[in-house]
C-alpha cells in the first residue's frame, strides 16, 4: 500500500480520495474547503493542513482541480510550489480536465526536476466516482503508466494508456465533445416527442432500442421522473455542472483550431451550453439543457 498525497476534495476528488482510503492506502488529504476535507477525514483519509503536508513522505501525489491555472500555480509557482516539496522520483498524477499545452508544460518541468508527471483525466461522473467505476485516460510514458495503473484500479474500472504527455487531455476533449452533442440531441428530441404529446419515459424506451440509443437515454435521462438516481430527479443538483461542461467545450474548440479540425457540432454544442450558462444555471447538472427547449 502507497502513501498518497490528495490535493482537491470536490464532488469528484473527495470520493475518489475515500476509494483509495479504502483500498487500504494511506492517504493524505488537502482541499481549501474545510467542510470538503472534513469528508474526506469521515471516509478514512488523513487531514492534511496544507498542500505541502499532504505530500510529505508520498510516493504518489494526485491533483483534482478545476483548471488548467490552478494546477500549474499549485506545482510551479508561487511562493511554495508543489514540485520543490516532492522527492525525486515521486509520482503526480493530475486527474483534472485541463488544456494539452499546460499538461505538456508541466510535464516537461517535472522531467527537469527529475519527478514523474502524467495527465489522467476522468470520465463517469460523480457517480462513477462514488462506485470507483471511473475511466482513465493517460498520457505519459508507459513506465509510468505501469506505475500508476494499481493505484488508478483503486479508484477507476477502466483505464487507458492514450500516448505521451497531453494524449490523455485530448481524448478527454474529445469525449467530452461528443458527451455535449449527445446530450444537446437528446434533450431536443424528447423535448419535441413531449411537445407533441409522448410520454418521456416511453419515448425513452423506444429510443433505447432504435438507432437513437446512447449513454444519456441510457443512465442520464435529462427529463425529470423519467429515471431514478440521476441529476433530473434532484432538480439538476450534484452532477457534472453546466459551467465545467462550458469549460470543457471551450478546451475542445482550442484543440479544434490548433489542429484545423472541423467541428461543426461541437461549436453548436458549446453555444446552446453558452446560452443556458448566461440565463443563470451554471451551476446546475449539464443535463438541465432540456430546459433550454421548455
Amino acid at each position: 500500500m502507497a502513501t498518497i498525497g490528495f490535493i482537491g476534495l470536490g464532488n469528484m476528488g473527495g470520493p475518489m480520495a475515500a476509494n483509495l482510503a479504502k483500498a487500504g492506502h494511506r492517504v493524505q488529504a488537502f482541499d481549501l474547503s474545510a467542510e470538503a476535507l472534513s469528508a474526506a477525514t469521515a471516509a478514512g483519509c488523513q487531514q492534511a493542513q496544507s498542500a505541502q503536508d499532504a505530500v510529505k513522505g508520498a510516493a504518489m501525489v494526485i491533483t483534482m482541480l478545476p483548471a488548467g491555472k490552478h494546477v500549474k500555480s499549485l506545482l510551479l509557482e508561487g511562493g511554495a510550489p508543489l514540485f520543490e516539496h516532492l522527492e525525486d522520483g515521486a509520482l503526480v498524477i493530475d486527474c483534472s480536465t485541463i488544456d494539452v499545452h499546460t499538461a505538456r508544460e508541466i510535464a516537461a518541468a517535472a522531467q527537469q526536476r527529475q519527478i514523474d508527471f502524467i495527465d489522467a483525466p476522468v470520465s463517469g461522473g460523480v457517480g462513477g466516482a462514488q462506485a470507483g467505476t471511473l475511466t482513465f485516460i493517460v498520457g505519459g510514458s508507459a513506465e509510468q503508466y505501469a506505475t500508476a495503473l494499481p493505484v488508478l484500479e483503486a479508484m477507476g474500472k477502466n483505464i487507458f494508456h492514450a500516448g505521451d504527455h497531453g494524449a490523455g487531455q485530448i481524448a478527454k476533449a474529445c469525449n467530452n465533445m461528443m458527451l455535449a452533442i449527445l446530450m444537446a440531441g437528446t434533450c431536443e428530441a424528447l423535448s419535441m416527442g413531449v411537445k407533441n404529446g409522448l410520454d418521456p419515459a416511453v419515448l425513452s424506451d423506444i429510443m433505447k432500442q432504435s438507432s437513437g440509443n446512447n449513454w444519456a437515454l441510457q443512465v442520464y435521462n435529462p427529463v425529470p421522473g423519467v429515471m431514478d438516481n440521476v441529476p433530473a430527479s434532484r432538480d439538476y443538483q450534484g452532477g457534472f455542472q453546466v459551467d465545467l461542461m462550458f469549460k470543457d467545450l471551450g478546451l475542445a474548440m482550442d484543440l479544434s483550431q490548433q489542429s484545423a479540425s472541423a467541428t461543426p457540432m461541437g461549436s453548436a454544442a458549446r453555444a446552446l451550453f453558452n446560452l443556458h450558462k448566461s440565463q443563470g444555471n451554471g451551476g446546475l447538472d449539464f443535463s438541465s439543457l432540456i430546459r433550454l427547449y421548455q
